[in-house]
């Protein structure tokens, strides 16, 4: 079975990208990652604050050693110097990236269009095959409108897309008023690849404590329909690949993504809960499914379930939401 796909323009043996997560935080855990038999592996994310931090750490300590001796106007601490957060991701970027045949890619999560944003450059400097941008941004302000916020993503994207050379994905939130607009504007401002959908991680309340608790839950099987519908819409309408993410479980899961028209099918939730092995009973499921159905390459069923270009994929939504009413309708009360 031919699982060989295209991804970013990157070659890869198989449609299975792993995840950003805290599986990849160290060499040790890519190297599974791959000996498991993953496409890609995407790092664990380095956050604008991150970045930002440091920033201001080193330009304090910089200006106190400035200050310290005046015959020395050159001297800089050495705490500035090593910039220990970014520098050890970089580090690990680069020696993952030695470490293993498949591509690695890097992950920056950012939110305003700064400076930060140059630290892409370094990432390709150090090996990434390609940059994921995730854009986590919940917009608090009720005062922010709606285009304020898709130019926000715009801006970062350029940002991001003007430091480097490798291609840019760009992982956007499902919570847009018009999924399929910001879709073909993040196409059309240069995306390289869209991942559907992040997962924005809201923060529980602990009644008993009186306290706002952090809640980070893995994602389960229900969640696939919502990027599965947006891929299967946007399948040949815009030029950046598909990454589908969210909710993958099994074998079944990973199909019906390609089903739907994605180019790649990332997993996190899945990894961490069975371990990184578990990625090659994943492929092992697809090939055997299409072992069955007597298909010798992805591409023979990639999308074969994806909406036309030129048909009404709104009259299709409602099609099928109607279709399912009637069948709750039957099951739950006879009614034809």
């Amino acid at each position: 079975m031919d699982l060989s796909t295209r991804y970013l323009g990157l070659a890869l043996p198989n449609p299975l990208v792993a995840a950003a997560s805290p599986l990849s935080r160290t060499v040790d855990g890519v190297r599974r990652l791959a000996g498991a038999g993953v496409g890609a592996v995407v790092l664990y994310s380095l956050f604008e604050e991150q970045l930002l931090r440091e920033a201001e750490r080193n330009a304090a300590l910089t200006e106190h050693g400035s200050q310290s001796y005046a015959e020395s106007l050159s001297y800089f601490p050495e705490e500035a110097v090593e910039d220990h957060g970014p520098r050890r991701y970089l580090s690990l970027l680069e020696r993952a990236a030695q470490a293993v045949a498949v591509p690695v890619i890097g992950s920056l999560n950012g939110v305003t269009p700064g400076g930060w944003a140059g630290y892409a450059r370094s990432m390709q400097d150090a090996g990434a095959a390609a940059i994921e941008l995730n854009i986590y941004y919940l917009p608090g302000d009720p005062h922010i409108s709606g285009r304020d916020v898709e130019q926000r993503h715009l801006d970062v994207l350029a940002r991001v897309a003007d430091a480097v050379t490798v291609p840019v994905a760009v992982k956007v939130s499902p919570q847009f008023s018009s999924i399929g607009e910001m879709a073909l504007r993040l196409d059309e401002a240069g995306a390289d690849g869209l991942v559907l959908f992040n997962r924005l991680l809201q923060p529980d309340i602990d009644p008993e404590t009186l306290t706002v608790v952090p809640a980070v839950t893995l994602s389960t099987a229900a969640e696939t329909r919502l990027p599965q519908t947006w891929i299967a819409l946007l399948r040949g309408r815009v030029r950046a690949d598909l990454a589908a993410t969210t909710g993958v479980e099994d074998a079944t899961d990973v199909i019906k993504y390609l089903l739907a028209g994605a180019d790649v099918v990332q997993s996190a939730s899945a990894l961490l809960r069975h371990g990184p092995d578990y990625a090659a009973v994943l492929l092992d499921g697809v090939r055997e499914w299409m072992r069955r159905k007597g298909y010798r390459s992805v591409d023979e069923f990639r999308g074969m379930l994806a909406v036309p270009p030129g048909a009404d994929g709104t009259g299709r939504g409602r099609g099928d939401y109607v279709s399912a009413l009637r069948e709750a309708d039957h099951r739950a009360y006879g009614i034809p």
